[in-house]
């Protein structure tokens, strides 16, 4: 096999163009988001981590759906994809959102701390996880996403 049909096969595999469309559904919604609330573009909603819906939930369950719809919902491939996918959406709810918190804590420490001695560093970031409410609007983008795409 050549590595164009390769790349073919790849670009064309079903479960990868519906992760892919998850993924940039939920990202153009955070960026029409941040639009409306702002009234300006930031490139960095297209690609940054965080906010409203979850584009991790997003890719992982249209995967695990669209693995569903072509394997079958009683096959292997489907119950490792989903078990994947709650592994994923726990992690972006639970331990980064909680290392979101722990940055936002410690922002708020280090801003003290720089405005008593006139240090000056770079805060570290805080969106890094997702609440419950935007990994459940990824998660219904992604199977939405993968259903349209079959």
């Amino acid at each position: 096999m050549t590595s164009r049909n390769i790349t073919l096969e790849i670009v064309t595999n079903p479960v990868i163009v519906a992760g892919a469309l998850g993924w940039a559904c939920a990202q153009t919604i955070k960026v029409i988001r941040g639009m409306v609330q702002e009234k300006r573009f930031n490139f960095k909603w297209f690609v940054g981590t965080g906010g409203m819906p979850s584009s991790h939930a997003a890719l992982v369950m249209a995967m695990a759906t669209s693995a569903g719809l072509h394997a079958g919902f009683s096959s292997a491939i489907f119950g490792a994809a989903l078990i994947f996918a709650f592994v994923a959406m726990f992690d972006a709810q639970g331990v980064r959102r909680q290392s979101g918190l722990q940055a936002e804590a410690l922002n708020d420490i280090l801003d003290d701390v720089y405005r008593n001695k006139g240090v000056r560093e770079q805060p570290l970031k805080e969106l890094l996880g997702h609440t419950p409410v935007q990994v459940l609007a990824g998660g219904l983008i992604g199977v939405m996403v993968a259903i349209l795409a079959a």
